[in-house]
């Protein structure tokens, strides 16, 4: 899911390669969503691994994060 995604990417160190074909997958869907911005591999070739490199959690996905943790303690 992309916003456990998200949670788990929080505190890392960027920019962060991303080799795991569902988090590429979370990762896509998190840039469409304006919530990180990343560099993705094209779509899958068959020609070998694929890797994102996440550069930064926008604004939006940090408000996002803190949004989805207030909802979760109420």
């Amino acid at each position: 899911m992309p916003m456990d995604f998200l949670e788990r990417i929080e505190d890392a160190s960027f920019p962060m390669a991303v080799r795991d074909e569902a988090d590429i997958h979370c990762a896509t869907m998190l840039v469409a969503a304006h919530l990180i911005e990343a560099v993705l591999p094209p779509a899958a070739s068959g020609t070998g691994p694929r890797v994102a490199v996440v550069l930064l959690i926008t604004p939006q996905g940090r408000a996002a994060l803190r949004l989805r943790r207030d909802a979760l303690q109420t």
